[in-house]
């Protein structure tokens, strides 16, 4: 499935992508306090250049990996779906992109953020799972010689869900969307994989349905550092969605917390360390079981179930927004347990 451009061309143009021959050579490498890089899109006669600005902040997990943050919204013409987190991992190979951007335009957006810190090609990338942003920009990364890994599950949860995404990306994104393409990950997994890149040993898990039926990890060992896709959402508030398991999702969080990690680069949010992230999704996941159960116990309906306490939870962003639908398929899937 393609998205026309109506005969403009599918790239995106980057102004003022100007690097030194040092800057050319340079590993990854960030500042303490991290890195706010505005990358200025400027898709010339396509798309408004002001709607199509996305500012993405560029933050170091460690001295060889670093997120890459966008916005907590919602998707826009302006962030270009990229309204979630991604991640690299820097190899002597090239570099591995954790999720590759929910457009043709957003892949290009995450492009010029990773060039203001490496020149390194991206050889692999990952899809955690099947949000739009997890997979929409695998075309751009193929095209540039980039290898691409999913789980099974994640790929035929893209597949089952491709239609629905791009209608609703061409009401949000409008033009924006133009150039996108549904290829999914040549390679696939079922549960586990384990590989090597550039001397880097790099594991991918798909534990349990969670956030979508194919949510994936990847664990760094060696750094203890876990880029979770949707299983971690921070400082946001999560979305359970008609195809998501509030079970599989504890059980998928239950999976990384198992490994200690130091670090975790969420789906959503700034990376955070482990009591963060248990704090902001499985707290939230947890009390919205058992307060849920009690309510059905209690002989309470679907109405009613709105009225569940999830005021601990407030103060996360998009909560007047999700608590309630959270509520109603809470409900759906555990009046038949």
């Amino acid at each position: 499935m393609a998205v026309t451009n109506n005969g403009r061309g599918a790239d995106m143009a980057i102004l003022h992508r100007k690097r030194t021959a040092d800057t050319r050579r340079r590993p990854l490498r960030l500042a303490a306090g991290g890195l706010v890089v505005a990358v200025a899109l400027a898709v010339l006669g396509r798309v408004d250049p002001v709607r199509a600005a996305s500012e993405l902040r560029v933050l170091p997990v460690t001295a060889t990996t670093f997120a890459i943050v966008g916005e907590l919204a919602q998707r826009s013409a302006d962030n270009l779906a990229n309204n979630a987190t991604f991640g690299v991992i820097d190899t002597d190979a090239g570099l591995v992109l954790v999720d590759p951007g929910g457009s043709r335009k957003g892949a290009a957006a995450l492009d010029a953020a990773i060039a203001t810190v490496s020149d390194k090609p991206v050889v692999l990338v990952i899809d955690t799972g099947g949000q739009d942003h997890r997979w929409l920009g695998n075309a751009y990364w193929m095209e540039r010689g980039a290898r691409v890994i999913a789980s099974a599950a994640a790929v035929a949860d893209q597949k089952s869900r491709a239609s629905l995404q791009f209608t609703m990306l061409g009401q949000l994104l409008g033009s924006a969307l133009d150039g996108t393409e549904a290829i999914h990950a040549p390679e696939t997994f079922e549960d586990r994989m384990e590989i090597e890149v550039g001397g880097r040993r790099i594991e991918i898990v798909h534990p349990a349905p969670a956030h979508t039926p194919g949510d994936s990890f990847v664990w760094l060992a060696d750094e203890r550092v876990v880029f979770s896709g949707d299983i971690v959402f921070a400082d946001r508030l999560l979305g359970l969605l008609d195809v998501s398991s509030l079970r599989g999702w504890i059980e998928a969080f239950e999976a990384i917390a198992a490994l200690k990690p130091a670090h975790i680069v969420p789906g959503h949010g700034e990376p955070v360390d482990l009591a963060r992230a248990q704090a902001d999704t499985l707290a939230y996941l947890v009390n919205l079981r058992d307060r849920m159960r009690a309510h059905i116990e209690a002989g309470g309906d679907m109405i009613g179930s709105v009225e569940v306490d999830q005021q601990a939870f407030a103060h996360l962003f998009q909560f007047e927004a999700l608590a309630k639908r959270n509520a109603q398929q809470a409900f759906s899937e555990i009046e038949w347990e």
